[in-house]
Parts: structure tokens; C-alpha cells; sequence
């Protein structure tokens, strides 16, 4: 029993610190440059109204939400909310998450692909996320108790399961590419309208860097998971 955990330990921890160090670098960056206005003086909303024109779409609305760092593009509406801390704010944090923002309705006006693929496979691995790591456990419990008939059903279950969660890692996977190409967008579209000067969408650079670690993490803890349930998989017949 003591050895499972340790197992777990030692494929989790890494993923673990990588996500906690990636969410603490998230915040200190934002509350860094939230305290650097843009010369222009430009706010969130402003700024994401300015990609959208460089990219030729206007059809996007911008809303405010309630909370911190709660921004996000909602497809079904094709509306941007941006947060207290971002919609109105001139800083220069707040600007390149606006335009993150922006960059992600671009995508879906430009029929990005790798955004198309993430929303076909996001029902899958909603069915993964929910079932997969239930059907492990189930199936583990199944394979090697004692009291078990048909280890076999146990076999196939913990293997289903596995499949399932892999699902999750695919996700993740397709994510990572997406989210660094809406901030690509994002810089590209600041720098084309000089909404930012040199020094900056240098530091809009370094808070977008942050935020993709945060994925980047999530995809890592996801495919220690992975490894870890593989490794503990003992067949039974």
C-alpha cells in the first residue's frame, strides 16, 4: 500500500510543483504590469476592439463579468467577457489578456483548425474526465478481489478507463496550440496598431507566457496520470 503512494508521489509531484509555480508566476506577473499604464491610455475593452478591427471582424461583442481573471470568449454568443481587473483598466496586463481574448474570436472567425478540432473532441473527453478515473478504480477493484469470478471484467474495465482519461491529455494537447496562437495573434495585432510600445508588449508578452504555462502544466499532471495508472495496470486472468 505504502509503495502506491510513493508510486503516485513520484509521477504527481513534478506536475504538481509545475502547476503551483505556473499559477503563482500567472499572478505575480498580472499584479506587476497592472501597475504599468499604456502611454496610450487604451483600457481592456479598447484593446480587444483594436484586434478584432486588425483582423477584420466586428461582429464580436465585449462584455464586462464579474471577478479576476475571469476572461474568456464564449463561442455559442460570440461575445468577449473581460473582467473588473481588464475591461476597464489601462494597464498593460490587462491589455494583452483583452487581446488574448480577441485572439481566440479570431481564430473561430478565421475557421482556425486546431480550435474546431478541440470543440468536436470536448464532448469525448467530457465522458473521459467523468467516467475515466471512475472506471480505474472500479475496474482495479474488480480485478483484484478476492471475491471476484471474472477478474477479466475488471481487466477491461480499468483498460477502458484508461482510454477514456486519455482523452482528457488529448484535450489538453490540442489546447496548448491553441492558446499560444491566440496570444500569437494577440501580440501581432498590438504591435501592427501600436496600441503598445516596445517595452510595453514586452511585458504583455511576459504575462501571456505565464498564463500558457498554466496549460502546458495542465498537460503535464494529465499525462503523469496516464503513466501512472499504465504502470500500475497488472492484467488478470
Amino acid at each position: 500500500m505504502y509503495y502506491g503512494y510513493f508510486a503516485y508521489l513520484a509521477f504527481m509531484l513534478p506536475a504538481f510543483l509545475l502547476g503551483i509555480w505556473a499559477q503563482i508566476l500567472v499572478k505575480t506577473r498580472f499584479n506587476r504590469f497592472s501597475k504599468i499604464a499604456s502611454s496610450r491610455g487604451l483600457t481592456g475593452a479598447d484593446a480587444a476592439r483594436e484586434v478584432l478591427r486588425a483582423g477584420g471582424v466586428y461582429n464580436v461583442q465585449i462584455n464586462r463579468v464579474s471577478g479576476n481573471l475571469t476572461d474568456h470568449y464564449n463561442p455559442k454568443t460570440n461575445s468577449i467577457s473581460l473582467s473588473d481587473s481588464v475591461y476597464g483598466s489601462t494597464s498593460v496586463a490587462a491589455i494583452g489578456v483583452a487581446a488574448h481574448e480577441a485572439g481566440h474570436a479570431l481564430q473561430y472567425a478565421k475557421g482556425y483548425s486546431p480550435i474546431q478540432l478541440r470543440m468536436a473532441i470536448l464532448p469525448i473527453c467530457n465522458i473521459g474526465s467523468m467516467l475515466g478515473p471512475l472506471l480505474i478504480i472500479i475496474g482495479c477493484a474488480i480485478s483484484y478481489s478476492a471475491m471476484a469470478s471474472a477478474p477479466e471484467i475488471g481487466t477491461a474495465l480499468y483498460a477502458i478507463g484508461l482510454v477514456l482519461f486519455c482523452a482528457v491529455a488529448l484535450f489538453q494537447l490540442v489546447t496548448l496550440p491553441v492558446e499560444l496562437n491566440a496570444s500569437k495573434r494577440a501580440v501581432a495585432a498590438l504591435e501592427q496598431g501600436s496600441v503598445l510600445n516596445q517595452t510595453e508588449l514586452s511585458g504583455a508578452k511576459k504575462v501571456l507566457t505565464a498564463a500558457a504555462l498554466t496549460y502546458v502544466a495542465a498537460l503535464v499532471t494529465s499525462i503523469m496520470q496516464i503513466l501512472y495508472y499504465a504502470s500500475r495496470f497488472r492484467p488478470r486472468d
